[in-house]
């Protein structure tokens, strides 16, 4: 099995003046939130619980928490879920416990019904039904809602949205307009850095792989603390396999862009957990948000990834264009 290794414990402006813009000292720079994404693989329950006790010592806002993959994995359970997010409250993290994006068993159910049903913890909906559930009660939308004009970001508010995730494949112009048409008082949310969550299915493709049937995968996906990278024929790293979700073999990589999303009024930034270079990201943007650094890409990637930028820049969502 691969080893895991774990770091320690406004107005709307036209985007390459936002991004090339200079920040004097005497000038406050714009606030951002951070917040660290669910935890997207499979990984075990030791290496799990040794990763949120370094999270509660980081520059971390928000911490989301659950399975949003697959709810065969049960490594942690919903109760010892529950116990981290206890563990990061007292730390002063702000938790949100997220539900499975692709519905489909009766597991899956059960456990967006528990995320629901509880009221200590505000809830990550990541389908429709997840946001019946919450039955008018405040909830981030995720970002697999594809919410992609203010029409839809309205009526999400009007369910009880109190924040919103904007899908990763969005680019600049369009997050900055979605930004500006926003409800009073909700708070957009923007992926900004590791790799894209493209897809879900039904079958699961790590079990394929090995020749498994997903009911007897063997639990295969703990082998890929960060996923198994498919390539083309001519061996260009294309998409990564993690399970019945498909991610970007790249990593994306918008830390360069972190004052311009908080002067379109986007209030939180999400970092997705890798199994390294997770919290020297945090880090990172803790220091620009603080003025202490300039904006500039992370030149973090996990193990063997290239980083991307291309949906930011309305390009293919692969390509990598450098800030001047």
């Amino acid at each position: 099995m691969t080893s895991i290794c774990l770091e320690p414990a406004m107005t709307e402006l036209p985007m390459p003046e936002i991004a090339a813009a200079a920040m004097p000292q005497t000038v406050a720079m714009p606030a951002f939130g951070i917040a660290l994404g669910p935890l997207l693989y499979y990984w075990p329950r030791e290496a799990v619980m040794q990763f949120y006790a370094s999270v509660a010592d980081a520059p971390v806002d928000r911490v989301y928490l659950g399975e949003t993959v697959c709810t065969r994995r049960h490594e942690v359970r919903h109760a010892q879920w529950l116990e981290i997010a206890q563990m990061l409250r007292d730390a002063g993290k702000e938790v949100v416990l997220s539900t499975p994006v692709l519905v489909e068993s009766d597991t899956d159910i059960a456990w967006m019904r528990r995320a629901c049903a509880q009221d200590d913890y505000l809830v990550e909906a990541n389908d429709l039904g997840a946001v019946r559930c919450m039955q008018g009660r405040p909830f981030v939308g995720g970002p697999h809602l594809n919410v992609y004009h203010a029409d839809t970001l309205a009526w999400l508010a009007g369910l009880g949205a109190a924040g919103c995730v904007a899908p990763v494949e969005m680019d600049g112009a369009t997050l900055a307009a979605l930004a500006a048409a926003r409800p009073t008082g909700m708070r957009l949310e923007a992926f900004v850095w590791g790799r894209l969550p493209l897809a879900f299915s039904a079958r699961c493709f790590t079990a394929r792989h090995h020749r498994l049937r997903k009911d007897s995968c063997e639990f295969r996906c703990m082998d890929y603390p960060d996923g198994l990278v498919a390539a083309t024929g001519e061996g260009q790293a294309f998409f990564t396999l993690n399970g019945v979700q498909t991610q970007s073999a790249t990593c994306l990589d918008l830390c360069a862009e972190a004052l311009a999303m908080a002067r379109m009024g986007v209030g939180m930034l999400r970092v997705s957990p890798h199994s390294s270079g997770t919290l020297q990201v945090v880090q990172q943007l803790a220091a620009i948000r603080a003025g202490e650094q300039a904006p500039a890409a992370s030149g973090i990637t996990p193990t063997g990834a290239q980083p991307c930028n291309g949906y930011w820049h309305r390009s293919a969502g692969i390509a990598w264009e450098a800030r001047a």
